[in-house]
């Protein structure tokens, strides 16, 4: 029966159904380019340098629609981007919750653990991050760049505890070669 029910939609069921599902996609639509303005001017202001303006755009439109997952990552990382980096990764952390499908905060959360050194942390947020999306080449670059820093701390550690090896010193310098370009880098985390 329910087969026959949904042939039998003809004349004014019909139009009322299908204007019932255009009403629906112009909300859905105007909802949507309601989103891409604001999230495209709060962009504009973030990257002319307005952090405030951009800031501020970005709490009215969350004021109205808190959950909105990509208003909430470009606060944070407008917040990361001023400096305010434990309020940034508050936000990613709730993201990375009510999101669990998304790596994107996952490898935010872990560029902001490099930028405080937490390189265990790092790994395990990009470890999260490629479990989600395996073929995200950001975070496989990312996740070699956090094992580079883990066996300069270990090759460190090595050293301070058997002073007279051979081979440490070598590793340990050419570990340190490919580090300096990241920890320039760690200093602000990327977006």
């Amino acid at each position: 029966m329910p087969l026959l029910s949904s042939l039998l939609l003809r004349g004014p069921r019909l139009r009322r159904a299908s204007w019932c599902l255009c009403v629906a996609l112009l909300c859905i639509q105007s909802a949507t380019a309601a989103l891409d303005d604001d999230l495209r001017e709060a962009t504009r202001l973030h990257h002319a340098g307005q952090g405030p303006a951009a800031l501020q755009r970005v709490d009215a439109y969350l004021a109205a629609k808190p959950k909105d997952a990509q208003m909430r990552f470009l606060k944070s990382v407008i917040l990361a981007d001023t400096g305010r980096y434990r309020d940034a990764s508050a936000i990613l952390e709730q993201l990375a919750q009510d999101y669990p499908e998304l790596p994107e905060p996952h490898n935010n959360l872990a560029a902001m653990r490099a930028a405080e050194g937490d390189w265990p942390g790092a790994r395990r947020e990009l470890e999260e991050t490629l479990r989600l999306r395996p073929n995200y080449a950001p975070a496989h670059e990312n996740l070699g760049d956090v094992y580079v820093m883990l066996a300069a701390d270990s090759y460190r550690r090595a050293l301070s505890a058997e002073p007279a090896s051979a081979s440490l010193p070598r590793k340990l310098a050419l570990v340190r070669q490919l580090a300096t370009p990241m920890v320039a880098q760690a200093v602000s985390p990327p977006r």
